[in-house]
């Protein structure tokens, strides 16, 4: 049997490796978009104004929660329309100093911080840098040499950080104490093993040590520490002139200092050191600075043409937003008038997802330190978010932005985008109003799709609307389209008698065409 030699399987690898198909070609095509779609728009231009009415009440909900539950001090913001809209500040950022808290006071975020880590990762990705689906091994090499938990246990990704699947236990209680580690420590506990409590990929499981990870692949990729990269690509972009890492370098006057409240009194924390840890929790911000980041995250919405100059894309802010992997139902939610109303939660990339029953969708994530406890939670639909940060161990944050934003609603009454109608749903619209009149076959060669009389023959379609428009007399005037989407939506026609409820949806063609169609006497 011949054999081959080392030299000729060199020659050969070459030869394959260095050809490549001429068949394939590599080249980036320019992204085309339509000048017809339609985005949501806020209808009411009063919104900011009636915002204002519930302001004093707002007010009153974060006074009140601090007083309730010893706080030292409080601070909380409502942003809108890229704004902080009001802000207000209750207590002393410093007992010992007995400095009062303003908006400018500085405080330690906690696990807010990781929404800036994941963002820098996807601004990593974007530049072509790294993709979520690369092996952590591959820019901590001391991964590649984990032992896993099963032998058919898939490689721990990036994005399996991101999403806090990585299967690392939950460890919040170790973690915060682990933020002033420099990375030597990290790479170390990494090379002394990891105890897995569930395979990668197969459960959502809160790990600030899989974010500790992230801020050491910022480092290795871009060239720089990882917090040098944030300030300089996020935060300074933003504006955000005023946070900080490291509390030595904050002014001592602006400098919010931790306590817990423990035999009826304030106990002093001590403030921790910036470290590799940082990254999951090690930020220092104002009201004033971080309002600018929860802007960002709402300007992000609605998907639109225009000019994206933020410092990250809007498309990769939404993906933030998405809920990837594993939902949990939540059925014993329940609305401000007492209301059970189930929710579906998640985890995006640093930032948590909630839906209720009435399809109203938050993003929020909270952040607790020794000393410090915060939250922020925006409303994508509504273009409005709540922040609150405090300076005693563990704040119940949470709770009291839920408060102020239900009473923001409450009181105010605005509502969520409504979709303008695209143009080719209102000439189906008015093309069906004419076809179901009469059922003229060349309108409905026209505007029907192959498989509209497939599904249910013209014969019958014919008999069905006579029935309909029958029990509803006479028709007298045509709602406009409510736009589900840009090719779906439904409108009213109402007759002397009854009125009927008409839903259409538009296939994908080029000339979009009626795919679907529903007429019934409204109840």
């Amino acid at each position: 049997m011949k054999t081959w030699s080392p030299y000729s399987f060199f020659f050969f690898l070459i030869v394959v490796l260095g050809c490549k198909d001429s068949s394939v070609k590599n080249t980036e095509h320019p992204v085309k978009f339509s000048n017809d779609f339609e985005q949501p728009v806020f209808s009411d231009k009063e919104r900011v104004a009636k915002l204002q009415l519930a302001f004093p009440a707002v007010e009153k909900i974060y006074h009140d929660y601090a007083k309730q539950n010893h706080f030292p001090a409080l601070v909380f913001g409502i942003v809108a329309d890229n704004e902080l809209i009001y802000s207000g500040a209750t207590g002393m950022s410093n007992l010992k100093n007995k400095t009062a808290a303003t908006t400018k006071s500085i405080f330690r975020i906690a696990s807010m911080t990781k929404s800036f880590t994941a963002m820098a990762i996807l601004k990593l990705r974007d530049e072509g840098k790294l993709s979520l689906t690369d092996p952590v091994s591959n820019y901590i090499a001391a991964m590649g040499d984990v032992t896993y938990p099963t032998q058919d246990s898939p490689p721990v990704t990036i994005q399996n950080l991101l999403t806090m699947t990585a299967g690392f236990p939950e460890d919040n209680p170790w973690g915060d104490r682990q933020l002033a580690d420099p990375e030597e420590d990290l790479v170390k506990l990494i090379e002394g093993g990891i105890s897995f409590s569930n395979a990668p990929g197969k459960q959502f499981e809160y790990s600030n040590l899989g974010y500790a990870m992230l801020g050491s692949i910022i480092g290795k990729v871009s060239g720089v520490p990882y917090q040098q990269y944030i300030t300089e690509n996020i935060l300074l972009p933003l504006g955000m002139n005023n946070t900080y890492w490291e509390y030595t370098d904050v002014p001592v006057e602006l400098l919010a200092w931790g306590y817990r409240w423990e035999d009826d009194q304030w106990k002093e924390e001590p403030l921790l050191h910036d470290g590799i840890y940082g990254a999951m929790g090690g930020l220092i911000t104002s009201m004033e600075d971080f309002s600018k980041y929860v802007n960002l995250h709402l300007s992000a919405w609605p998907p639109r043409s225009g000019e994206d100059s933020g410092p990250v894309k809007r498309s990769s802010i939404r993906e933030m937003h998405k809920p990837w992997e594993f939902r949990q139902l939540i059925s014993n939610v329940k609305l401000p008038d007492g209301t059970l109303c189930a929710a579906t939660a998640g985890y995006g990339y640093g930032l948590g997802w909630r839906k209720d029953c009435n399809g109203m969708e938050r993003i929020s994530h909270s952040g607790g330190l020794p000393g410090f406890g915060s939250e922020y939670r925006f409303y994508p639909e509504y273009g409005i978010g709540v922040i609150s940060f405090a300076n005693v161990t563990y704040a119940g944050a949470g709770y009291v932005n839920s408060l102020a934003m239900d009473t923001l609603l409450s009181i105010s009454g605005i509502k969520p985008r409504v979709l303008p109608s695209s143009a080719i749903l209102n000439q189906r619209k008015a093309e069906l109003v004419q076809l179901l009149n009469a059922w003229d076959e060349k309108l409905g060669s026209e505007i029907l799709a192959e498989n509209f009389f497939m599904d249910l023959s013209r014969e019958a379609w014919i008999k069905k609307s006579s029935e309909v428009f029958s029990s509803a007399g006479k028709i007298t005037t045509v709602d406009s389209v409510v736009a589900h989407n840009q090719l779906r939506g439904t409108f009213v026609m109402h007759g002397e008698q009854k009125d009927v409820n008409v839903y259409f949806t538009l296939t994908p063609e080029q000339s979009p065409k009626i795919q679907e169609l529903q007429i019934r006497i409204s109840n």
